[in-house]
């Protein structure tokens, strides 16, 4: 079962949370999308109302049960915009769906995967989450991913997120840190998507490096760097970040 909000009338948006997130994460930026489009967002198996059965999940069979649910749904040639995690996903839906995807966007995420040393992260934190819990883990996970100048006031979102992230499943936490470990390059899927391409990406995001956002930049129809943002462009920058948005999906009604 995937959990999701339904808002609006138009052609399908589907926006899909990062890591440690759920839908809820988007409530307050997409009232102004739902005047010209049905706007959906989901849980993801694990996270918020999406049980996930079992102990793994990989993106691909992610992307199976998002195609799936699109289907359920009667929603054909959805737009689909992932932030971190939900980028992945919408990489690999993409890969799997073509142009069965109107158009698709990287919210603070990349196409590339992980390095070795990112890898070795990923396992420190599983191992750090199968001893001390998510609670424990979620605690320290989300202040760095504001930009360091921001954290004093976005305090209080901070502290919202890390209460919806400790809601989060253990075991599709774990699942997804060895989902996201384990992901393939995807870059090709980025180059020859047919269809337009959105990437946001921040100055100081400290878990998607700026230098590899900007080698996404050629094969990009809409590429923005976002000056004094992090890894949460929609709440460090909730205006700049949705006109971001309203442009890319103008070049659908042209």
């Amino acid at each position: 079962m995937i959990a999701f909000t339904q808002e609006g009338e138009g052609p399908a948006l589907l926006f899909i949370h990062g890591f440690c997130e759920s839908k809820v994460m988007w409530k307050d930026f997409i009232g102004d999308f739902s005047r010209d489009h049905t706007v959906y967002c989901l849980d993801l198996p694990g996270f918020g109302e999406s049980p996930l059965s079992g102990n793994h999940i990989s993106l691909e069979e992610t992307a199976v049960l998002i195609q799936e649910w699109l289907e359920v749904q009667g929603l054909v040639q959805p737009i689909v915009i992932g932030h971190s995690l939900g980028g992945y996903v919408t990489l690999a839906l993409a890969e799997l769906m073509g142009i069965g995807l109107k158009g698709i966007g990287l919210f603070h995420s990349t196409a590339f995967p992980d390095d070795e040393g990112k890898k070795h992260t990923r396992n420190k934190t599983i191992a750090f989450i199968k001893k001390h819990g998510v609670d424990k883990f979620m605690d320290s996970f989300v202040p760095p991913l504001f930009a360091e100048q921001q954290r004093l006031a976005q305090a209080t979102r901070i502290e919202e997120l890390i209460k919806e992230g400790k809601k989060s499943s253990k075991n599709g936490v774990l699942a997804f840190l060895a989902a996201m470990r384990d992901r393939k390059d995807r870059m090709e899927v980025w180059m020859n998507f047919p269809g337009p391409k959105l990437m946001i990406a921040g100055e100081f995001d400290m878990a998607v490096k700026l230098e590899a956002s900007r080698k996404h930049e050629p094969f990009t129809s809409h590429y923005h760097e976002l000056e004094g943002v992090g890894h949460m462009g929609m709440f460090e920058a909730p205006e700049l970040t949705k006109g971001i948005v309203r442009d890319f999906l103008d070049d659908f009604s042209q």
